[in-house]
This record gives structure tokens, sequence and C-alpha cells, in this order.
């Protein structure tokens, strides 16, 4: 089996280090990863005629929901992460086999954007997320929480109280403070509990759960805003099927890490490409999903802006998303 890319070099690629590492990936999937093996030949695609990450084909990200996508037998150290959804819905799996390259992945995607965990108490509002034992979410912030390394780190589920209580402490010594938190229940907390907080960021993971009414980016925003007095709401893009993160840091703006890359595709034909600024499916490359698929063709819509940063504006409806039914496995 191919060695995968030593984590060192992965995390600070340029462009051209980009396509030679992507291509390396691609290839080890392309004979490894049965289920993408299969997706490429159903598509009638020969790996050798690959020439450029950016004409990898994409494997729907709806398999993680009936195969195991991975390079290997499971191994008894695999972390299992597995998506959030209603009552009798198929969730998507994802098995990790090595979880120091999701956790190095992790911290050095978080550096890039906010410097060193340590610096930080790390606050985790995430109910619903925290009620399941496999949630991908949970394991990040626990992760960052291992790396800030503060007495203070805590979840919270419904204990809005207690939140507020242990907030008004850290803002009253100017504690760097990041509370991270799922969308309905940050707008829950707003609701019951606003308050001034000048040290502590604010990050929004997205998800209503059906707790409240969709609601459009900028409402959620406004409204956080205004309790809260804060300029900025920060938010983080992520799933299950990823080891990496993309974050913004206000307006909806995200800006991935050098070893993810963003492609914006025809929602109607999956193989057509759209322009930057122009609106359809969201593509990802994610070159730390080394042993599952590091390419993956999403659910959300989104667009690309000309420095490389891209938003997310929604969601597919099922009947739109094209690709799956060109393989029955």
């Amino acid at each position: 089996m191919t060695q995968r890319p030593d984590t060192s070099a992965l995390f600070t690629l340029n462009e051209a280090q980009f396509n030679e590492v992507a291509l390396a990936t691609f290839f080890h999937q392309a004979h490894h990863v049965t289920i993408y093996r299969d997706w490429l030949h159903q598509l009638r695609i020969d790996p050798a005629s690959i020439q450029s990450w950016t004409d990898i084909p994409a494997l729907p990200i709806e398999f993680f929901k009936q195969h195991t996508v991975l390079d290997q037998p499971i191994p008894d150290n695999a972390l299992i992460f597995e998506s959030s959804g209603t009552t009798g819905q198929v969730t998507s799996r994802h098995v990790v086999p090595d979880p120091a390259l999701y956790q190095d992945s992790l911290l050095a995607g978080f550096k890039r954007m906010y410097g060193d965990p340590a610096r930080y108490v790390i606050l985790g509002l995430l109910p619903s997320y925290l009620e399941r034992p496999h949630a991908s979410l949970v394991y990040m912030v626990q992760q960052l929480m291992a790396a800030s390394g503060r007495p203070e780190n805590q979840f919270f589920l419904h204990n809005y109280g207690e939140l507020q209580a242990l907030l008004l402490q850290l803002e009253a010594t100017g504690q760097p403070t990041l509370l991270i938190g799922v969308t309905f229940a940050l707008l829950d907390f707003a609701e019951q509990y606003p308050m001034a907080l000048h040290h502590t960021t604010l990050m929004e993971t997205g998800g209503m759960k059906g707790r409240r009414k969709e609601m459009i980016r900028e409402e959620v925003h406004a409204i956080l805003q205004e309790a809260f007095q804060v300029e900025k709401i920060h938010s983080e893009y992520g799933m299950t099927e990823l080891l990496s993160q993309a974050y913004s840091t206000g307006e909806g703006i995200y800006h991935a890490p050098p070893w993810m890359r963003i492609q914006i595709r025809d929602p109607y034909d999956p193989f057509t490409f759209l322009s930057t600024g122009q609106t359809g499916a969201i593509n990802l490359v994610d070159l730390a999903n080394w042993h599952s698929c590091s390419f993956l063709a999403t659910a959300d819509i989104g667009r690309t802006h000309p420095d490389g940063s891209f938003e997310v504006l929604g969601r597919l409806d099922q009947s739109d998303i094209r690709g799956c039914n060109l393989m029955a496995v």
C-alpha cells in the first residue's frame, strides 16, 4: 500500500505540490478503496488518464451512507464518525483508521486561523450532538479542548444558566474564549441570556435539527450579533465524511487550508464545473482523507471567490442530486 504523505509537508502545500500530492492520493484511492475503484470503473475512467487534480472524479458523498469507504480492513483503534439524521433516516458513516492524522489536520487548520488553542478557554454548546456517541463535531471540540488544556473548558447541553455564569466570569477577567455552538442552541441561548461578549469568539456550526424554522445565514448572524454585541459571527464548515475544516471569521466567507480545494459543479450535470462567482453544488478535495476518499461531491450549494474563499448557500433538494443513480451497488 502506498505510504501516505508526511503531515509536515501535507499542511504546507503550494499549488504545484498540491497537484502532485492530489494525484498520488487519487492513484492510491483508485487502487485501494473498493467503492471508489468501482465508481471509476462505472464511469469508464482509467485512473492513468488523469493528469491534474481538477480532472479527478468526485465520489458522491451519499455513498458513505451505504458503504464503508476505506482503503483497508477496519482496525481496532479506528474512530467511527456518524452523521446526524432524523429517526429512520440512513446516516453517513466514516471510518478513520488513523486518529493521529485527523488530530494533526484539525490542529493545523485551527492554528492557521486562530493561533494556538492554548490561548482560549473553549466552550461547546452542542445539544443533540452530545447525545450521540459518534458525532465528529463533538470529537473535534474535545480535541481542541485537549490542546487548550484550560480547566474551564466545558460542554453544555441545556444548562444555559451555567454557561452564562461562566461566560460572565471569563469576560470579567478578559480571558479569550471560543464558544462553539450548533445554530439552534446559540439562538435559544441568545433569547434567554443576551449579554455583551467582548472577549469571546462565537462560532456557529450550522444546523437547526428540526428545533427551529430554517433561517438564512444573514438573519441568524444578525440576531446573534445584536444579542451578544459582537461585530462578527464566526463559522466552521466540516462534515462527517471529511477530516479537515474550513473556517469563516465573518460574513459567511470560508477559507480552506492549503490541503483543501473547492470546486463548484453544475447540479444538473455533475461533470461540468462552473466559474468563480457562479452558484452550484460544492465538490471538495481534502487530502487529509488519505484512507477513505479525498474527492467528494457534496449536497451543499455554494460559490467560490477569486481569492479561493467560498460561501455555503444552502442544500440541494434530493431531486436535484445527479450521479448516484449511475451506479447500483
